[in-house]
Parts: C-alpha cells; sequence; structure tokens
C-alpha cells in the first residue's frame, strides 16, 4: 500500500521562504518509475499544477512559480522537496503531492497515482 504524506507548510510573510517535504511509502515507489509532482489548491478553484519532476531528474513549473521555487527528490528515502522562495500573497493555498507510477516489473502494478493529504501554505502581505 503506497501513502503520500506531505509536511513543511505554514504561515509566512511575503517574500519569505518555505520548505515543503512530501514522503512515500510502500514497496512500489521503489520498484516502478514514477514522477513527483506538487500541485496547490485554494477554496472555490481547481487544484493547479506547479512543479513536477521525473524519474530521470527532469523538471517542469507552472509559470507564475520559475525562478522563484525549486523542485528536488531523494529517491533514495522516497522523499520530493519544494524549496519556495520570494512567497507572494498568490502562493497562499493547500499543496498537495502526487505520485505518478509510469513502469516497472510485472509484478509491481506500476501503474495509477496517489495523492497526499495536503499541508497548508498562507502567504500575507
Amino acid at each position: 500500500q503506497v501513502q503520500v504524506v506531505e509536511s513543511g507548510g505554514g504561515s509566512v510573510q511575503a517574500g519569505g521562504s518555505l520548505r515543503l517535504s512530501c514522503v512515500a511509502s510502500g514497496n512500489r515507489v521503489s520498484a516502478c518509475r514514477n514522477d513527483m509532482s506538487w500541485y496547490r489548491q485554494v477554496p472555490g478553484k481547481e487544484r493547479e499544477f506547479v512543479s513536477v519532476i521525473e524519474s530521470d531528474g527532469s523538471t517542469r513549473y507552472t509559470e507564475s512559480v520559475k525562478g522563484r521555487f525549486t523542485i528536488s527528490r531523494d529517491n533514495a528515502k522516497k522523499m520530493v522537496y519544494l524549496q519556495m522562495d520570494s512567497l507572494k500573497p498568490e502562493d497562499t493555498g493547500m499543496y498537495y503531492c502526487k505520485v505518478d507510477f509510469r513502469d516497472g516489473p510485472w509484478y509491481a502494478s506500476c501503474s495509477g497515482e496517489r495523492w497526499g493529504q495536503g499541508t497548508q501554505v498562507t502567504v500575507s502581505s
């Protein structure tokens, strides 16, 4: 069974920094090639993509966070991080970690995705 747990959220003033962490547990995380992503959501709006780091280390960011956020991963620890600098009030939201399973050995069931429960980030002006 795969579990995804985020941490590191909090309240900061504009211009401040936070580092989010996400740990994924379960045998499938080690056995399967996977991508790890961050999304965010504010009440009344759809969940939006923030950043992804693929199994080969390739990264992508939504335009609004480029140059301010940095995603990284530690495969040995099954963790992904999101370093958020120069935070703005519009970065406020619930941040979710997602693991997408791509491929791997036939016995590992390498498909589907798992979401965490989220960690709240609040940036005040």
